[in-house]
């Protein structure tokens, strides 16, 4: 396997990508991010009317389009209540449980644009007063975040411009080792916007011409389910979600390899176009396995389910603990990025 891009380049951009806040529905900084990456490379880019970006590389072929499409959006929280012992109760945005996010550290900001910190605790966290701090559930009623502020009821936090409704991010505790493992919270599905975004600039670097207009659409809804079901052109008779392959008990997908999903909670996917990857991959001495997510939607099954006439696809680089304290190695986004380049330089698949 050829090592361009430059694996440690694309883990620099990931921390760079994971250490914006962007819970669903407040992703405005991480989109400038990704708008600014690819203005410096003289890529066409427009944003949608949902908040999302869409570039374009013009192909050959003009009347048959490909979309390859990754999620900036991340899990996080609202502020539910503002509680009278001075702390928050929090309202979950995505598919997490709240056991995943005990103990750690957050941010809050106000609708003004100001910022705080705290951490999210269990109400019954110490166990010098609470006999059953280890038994308590972790739910709603019992966690709370405790503001890095000098704030004894809910008016000494009103009093700082914290209200229902401000947005709450997790702290990513982002960190890369020497054995190259990425650790971090949000590696889903920034992991996979950091290999498109490579993916574009070894295109250009290259001076590739594709053989289709390609576009890629950095999707902001993802977690909370309609992302990418929209701003699909006409044309397009391919459209390949790249996000990431969930690792447990019973699972095929590692951190080593790029998962090629052939299922998931939605049914399966385009048969031919999977045998397209895997043929891809094969010849290619990509590392691969295929695999089956029964608790997963991406947003190619978002466009299918929207009514889109279109072939779909999933690929994505496997990602440990997901919707939690994530990890990947750099040889899955070294995989992925080497699938997703064969792949855009390929014909499209017959349907």
């Amino acid at each position: 396997m050829t090592t361009y891009p430059n694996v440690n380049e694309t883990k620099g951009l990931l921390r760079q990508l994971v250490s914006i806040p962007s819970p669903s529905g407040n992703t405005g900084k991480v989109i400038q991010f990704v708008e600014d990456f690819l203005k410096d490379l003289q890529v066409e880019t427009r944003r949608n009317r949902k908040g999302g970006l869409i570039a374009t590389l013009p192909g050959k072929n003009n009347d048959e389009q490909r979309m390859l499409t990754a999620h900036v959006d991340t899990l996080g929280a609202m502020v539910k209540e503002v509680k009278n012992n001075g702390r928050l109760r929090l309202d979950l945005i995505g598919g997490f449980k709240y056991n995943a996010i005990e103990g750690e550290y957050c941010e809050i900001q106000t609708s003004d644009g100001d910022v705080f910190t705290g951490t999210i605790l269990m109400r019954q966290t110490s166990v010098h007063v609470y006999k059953d701090a280890g038994k308590a559930e972790r739910n709603q009623e019992n966690m709370e975040v405790r503001i890095d502020a000098k704030v004894e009821n809910a008016d000494d936090i009103r009093e700082l411009g914290i209200e229902v409704g401000d947005f709450v991010s997790f702290d990513p505790r982002v960190q890369l080792t020497e054995t190259g493992f990425v650790k971090s919270r949000h590696l889903d599905d920034k992991a996979s916007v950091a290999t498109l975004l490579q993916l574009i600039k070894r295109v250009k670097e290259e001076g590739i011409t594709l053989p289709y207009t390609t576009h890629f659409l950095i999707s902001n809804n993802e977690e909370i389910g309609y992302g990418g079901n929209s701003n699909i052109t006409p044309e397009t008779v391919e459209y390949l979600a790249v996000d990431m392959g969930a690792m447990g008990d019973g699972q095929m997908t590692d951190e080593y390899t790029v998962s090629i999903c052939v299922k998931d909670a939605s049914g399966p996917y385009h048969y031919g176009l999977r045998k397209h990857l895997v043929e891809l991959a094969a010849n290619n001495n990509i590392g691969y396995k295929q695999d089956i997510y029964p608790y997963y939607g991406s947003d190619a099954s978002a466009a299918i389910r929207a009514g889109h006439d279109i072939i779909h696809g999933l690929i994505g680089p496997g990602i440990d603990s997901s919707h939690a304290y994530e990890r990947t190695h750099e040889t899955s986004l070294e995989y992925t990025e080497q699938l997703l380049y064969h792949y855009v330089k390929s014909e499209l698949v017959d349907y």
